[in-house]
């Protein structure tokens, strides 16, 4: 995978300066008068990112075939339209870190069970996904005897966003960890976390920025696609249980769904790589069965699939 074709250099790093400004609105002037400058910042970006847009169309004209209630075909509309949910997500953002943003705004599925494990005093992994918005797990951490929450981040470019935001509230129940890859530092850092009863969430639907990333072929939205094996070993490195995390928004309120994945992953030496491969694999179906609750909520403006279907399509 070329350099320039990976997702940490496209994309969303070219909205961080609209996103100050939308920033400064919204803290001055509330969501209502920021709507008003929205429109008009997300078209500029939208015209902009002519790979962005194509990416936005191939993965909306994937939601269509198999979903074809979803009333989405792939058009530019549609793409303009995934675009303003972006946009709209980031004030979402700003509303969750800068505490506008409560538990009485926030359904739960699933809480329960998460909630027994974290009074167990051992934390837990929650693999999460940039589809919705992972924002608003900072109010996870008004829970009753909640524990601290740890967020992976990948690249200089989600550490400038995430600074951004924290802008709006230092005194925010997240923890952002900056990482590049899975090291056994890492690992360390996060093991003694977990003993100590934290929750760390690690986003699961991108390749790592390393130069020789590992990563394992699992279909996902009726093609295979490459997903990264890092946060699967991490997770049974850690030997804690392991929840998925989405966060959508439904009807105007935002809904968190947690779901029990594993109690503990283990990966055999011996069928280390399929173990691994069948893991990601259960994870892409979870990743795909939200997606299709909510396709326009999958923020992924690069080609997902674009290196396999290089190599198919090679002679």
């Amino acid at each position: 995978m070329s350099k320039s074709s990976h997702w940490s250099e496209m994309g969303e790093w070219s909205m961080i300066r609209g996103m100050r400004f939308l920033l400064r609105v919204y803290l001055l002037l509330g969501r209502s008068a920021l709507q008003w400058f929205l429109y008009p910042v997300v078209s500029y970006y939208w015209l902009a990112n002519k790979p962005g847009r194509a990416a936005s169309q191939a993965y909306l004209k994937r939601v269509a075939k198999l979903s074809p209630a979803s009333d989405l075909s792939g058009s530019l509309l549609d793409s303009y339209r995934h675009f303003i949910c972006f946009a709209n997500a980031i004030i979402d953002k700003l509303a969750a870190w800068s505490g506008a943003l409560t538990l009485a705004d926030v359904d739960y599925a699933g809480r329960g069970e998460l909630l027994a494990q974290i009074k167990t005093g051992r934390g837990a992994v929650l693999l999460g996904s940039h589809l919705g918005n992972l924002e608003v797990c900072r109010v996870i951490a008004d829970m009753d005897g909640a524990p601290r929450i740890n967020v992976l981040v990948h690249t200089k470019h989600a550490e400038k966003f995430n600074r951004l935001l924290k802008q709006t509230n230092e005194n925010s129940g997240l923890n952002l960890i900056q990482v590049t890859d899975i090291s056994a530092a890492t690992s360390m850092l996060l093991s003694d976390k977990i003993d100590n009863g934290e929750l760390v969430i690690i986003a699961a639907d991108r390749t790592p920025v390393s130069p020789h990333p590992r990563v394992s072929r699992a279909e996902f939205l009726g093609a295979d696609a490459l997903f990264p094996q890092g946060p699967f070993i991490l997770a049974s490195l850690l030997k804690c249980p392991v929840y998925t995390l989405f966060c959508l928004k439904q009807q105007g309120r935002q809904a968190i769904y947690f779901e029990h994945f594993s109690e503990l992953l283990t990966f055999p030496r011996k069928t280390r790589e399929h173990a691994i491969q069948q893991t990601i694999q259960s994870y892409a179906r979870r990743l795909e069965h939200y997606c299709l609750m909510e396709p326009l909520q999958w923020f992924n403006f690069f080609d997902f699939w674009q290196v396999l279907d290089k190599e198919r399509d090679a002679p």
